[in-house]
Order: C-alpha cells, then sequence, then structure tokens
C-alpha cells in the first residue's frame, strides 16, 4: 500500500472521521458557547483562548474519546477487544477531564495567588504557573454525549 492510499484509507475510516469530527465540532461548539459569553471580547483573542486553553463548554476531549468508543462498539461489536480497550481508555479521559486535571488547575490558581501575594509583601519577583482548567462535570457529559451522537449519525449516513 503507498502513502497515498493509506492515508486515503484513512479518511474513508468512518471510526477514524467520526472520532476527528466530533473533536473539530465540540472546538467549534466552545468557541460558539465562549463568544457568547464573552461579547466584549475581540474576535482573535477568542480564538486563540478556544484554541490553546483548556476546559469550556462542551468538553473536545470527551466527544473525541467517547465517538471512538462507539464507533469501535458499531463496527467491532461490543465483546470485541477493541471496544473494551476504547471504553477503558474513555473512561480514563472522563475521569481525568474532571478530577486529575480539574484539581490541578485549582492548585495551581491557589499558587500562583499565593506567589503574587509573597511577591507583593517581599518585593521577590514570581513567576506564575499554568492554570489548567479542566472540565466541569456538566461540560464532560455534554462532550461525551455529542461523540456518541456523532458517531451514531457517521454510521447511519
Amino acid at each position: 500500500m503507498t502513502a497515498a492510499e493509506a492515508i486515503k484509507s484513512l479518511f474513508e475510516n468512518k471510526l477514524f472521521l467520526s472520532t476527528v469530527s466530533s473533536l473539530c465540532i465540540a472546538q467549534v461548539l466552545k468557541l460558539f458557547f465562549y463568544l457568547l459569553r464573552n461579547r466584549n471580547r475581540s474576535k482573535l483573542v477568542a480564538v486563540e483562548t478556544v484554541i490553546w486553553r483548556t476546559g469550556g463548554m462542551p468538553s473536545s476531549h470527551s466527544a473525541a474519546v467517547c465517538a471512538l468508543a462507539t464507533s469501535a462498539g458499531i463496527t467491532e461489536g461490543v465483546d470485541s477487544n477493541l471496544f473494551v480497550l476504547c471504553l477503558v481508555f474513555a473512561m480514563v479521559v472522563l475521569r481525568d477531564s474532571v478530577g486529575v486535571r480539574r484539581a490541578a488547575g485549582m492548585q495551581a490558581k491557589a499558587l500562583n495567588n499565593l506567589g503574587k501575594q509573597s511577591a507583593k509583601l517581599t518585593g521577590l519577583e514570581f513567576r506564575s504557573v499554568k492554570e489548567i482548567q479542566g472540565h466541569s462535570v456538566p461540560e464532560v457529559i455534554v462532550g461525551a454525549l455529542l461523540g456518541i451522537v456523532i458517531a451514531f449519525v457517521f454510521y447511519l449516513i
């Protein structure tokens, strides 16, 4: 199989297409929701925020992994090893979105506040750490449902 044939085959694969489409559609929806909530910000800042920051409604990671698991279940059957692998992978990603990443972001925010206050008092320089937002439970649920629906749509058409 040539490289061109492999690429063509990939873009004809419904499992791949549903997963990538779910990710992209969730990102577009995230931009839409962000613009609704932040009408006063410039459009360029909004696009940069959605592309480079984590978190937001809906979770694109949740949409992608749920589309992947759903597609694997549809194509290979829910008793297949591929489906089980995708399902466990999705469960880890979903749990990480609302648990570990969210907690790490909250800790980073508290650390940055503490560092800024200490810098004011001592006059020492403080460099902020990156604050990872993570996701709220509703953001993850909506992303997961979006991915599942998109996967079913791909297999119905």
